[in-house]
């Protein structure tokens, strides 16, 4: 990244869960992000189920903290489960509020995804999912590679770190192309 400054990504997991497959993707991820990249991974543990009357009344502190993170970052990567052939109601919730007016701040943000499942599909069906979910708030997704972990629960050890030599591959490739995108629509 010739004459570069960091590039600021924020990681987003869709599962709440500490052992969460994807939360261990997603940090494998961000370990991989080419050098002059900072990362970070939000917190959407505590934003609360998206009510209209608690929006009429400003965003919950939570919410705030998120909004300003994703506003904040250059780029967005985030690992999803697969619930139901579907996008996680915590993530798809997480994402609805900060959607919200004033200054969505989604739009025109870059964004890779990625997803990690016991089984053998890789979350393919929520990441479309999610694509249209972009689509509508005017993110810019990396459409290439497409990173689909399936049998992921044999690709890390005991301590949560990957062990899985194409995975690694497919996710550094992922973080590439992200930068990549990234500094092409900075211009």
């Amino acid at each position: 990244m010739p004459n570069d400054p960091s590039i600021n990504v924020l990681g987003i997991s869709g599962s709440l869960r500490k052992g969460s497959l994807n939360l261990k993707a997603l940090k494998a991820a961000g370990g991989l992000l080419p050098a002059g990249c900072a990362f970070q991974i939000a917190d959407i543990s505590g934003v609360p189920v998206y009510d209209n009357d608690v929006y009429d009344k400003g965003f919950p502190p939570a919410v705030e903290t998120l909004r300003a993170q994703v506003s904040a970052a250059d780029a967005l990567l985030i690992a999803t489960p697969e619930y139901n052939y579907s996008i996680p109601g915590v993530l798809k919730n997480a994402i609805d509020w900060v959607s919200r007016p004033p200054d969505q701040p989604f739009a025109g943000k870059p964004v890779a995804l990625l997803g990690a499942s016991p089984g053998g599909s890789g979350t393919m069906r929520a990441q479309y999912h999610l694509r249209q979910v972009f689509v509508f708030l005017d993110m810019k997704p990396v459409n290439k590679p497409e990173v689909f972990i399936p049998g992921a629960a044999g690709k890390f050890d005991e301590a949560g770190a990957l062990t899985d030599e194409r995975t690694a591959e497919s996710l550094a490739a992922l973080g590439a192309s992200l930068v990549d995108w990234t500094l092409r629509l900075k211009g």
